[in-house]
């Protein structure tokens, strides 16, 4: 039964907001010391995995407003949250994250403006390349196969999500500019 678009209390939206109430979690998991942990990746691979469920919920059922809020929402908590705790284990270098979340909170205005228009700005297919990359980088850094000795890996993936997170990011601000121009001249 499909829901009505205005909903906010939707299976979708219960795994969502799941998946923000359990972030913290993750964030107090990852260790202090090199090496990852197992029991931070297994929450981290269930929190990513989450993203997928609410998603296939919201598409059987219907999207809901509150749900293009809350995924992307929750995606943000979750990615930015684990990097900056990476960060402050010295395991991530803070520029990188901090153009990753530059970007991730610009956007996030942008949406909030636009929606209030009664425009969506729905996720790039390039976005959504970029989450998995930010998600890998996370990932591989957490593991314990890869956190010592793959560093390589989790390094390359996490420069790679900056410069998806960047060109998605200019991707949106391009449409927007080319949106708003054919809003001022709509004959030509």
């Amino acid at each position: 039964m499909p829901v009505d678009p205005n909903a906010i209390a939707t299976w979708a939206n219960a795994v969502t907001v799941g998946r923000i109430l359990v972030s913290p979690v993750m964030f107090v998991v990852i260790p202090d010391y090199p090496g990852g942990s197992w029991v931070a990746f297994a929450l981290w691979f269930v929190l990513c995995s989450s993203d997928g469920i609410d998603g296939y919920l919201a598409r059987r059922h219907g999207a809901t407003r509150s749900g293009a809020f809350l995924d992307p929402l929750a995606d943000k908590v979750l990615v930015l949250g684990a990097m900056f705790t990476l960060v402050s284990r010295d395991v991530y270098w803070v520029v990188p994250v901090l153009v990753i979340a530059i970007r991730e909170v610009a956007i996030s205005m942008y949406r909030v403006l636009a929606g209030a228009k009664g425009i969506s700005v729905p996720a790039s297919q390039l976005a959504k390349f970029k989450t998995v990359a930010q998600q890998l980088s996370v990932g591989f850094a957490i593991i314990p196969l890869t956190a010592d000795d793959g560093t390589w890996l989790w390094l390359w993936l996490l420069w790679i999500a900056v410069f998806l997170t960047t060109t998605s990011g200019l991707q949106y601000m391009w449409r927007a500019q080319r949106l708003k121009r054919a809003a001022l001249n709509p004959a030509g």
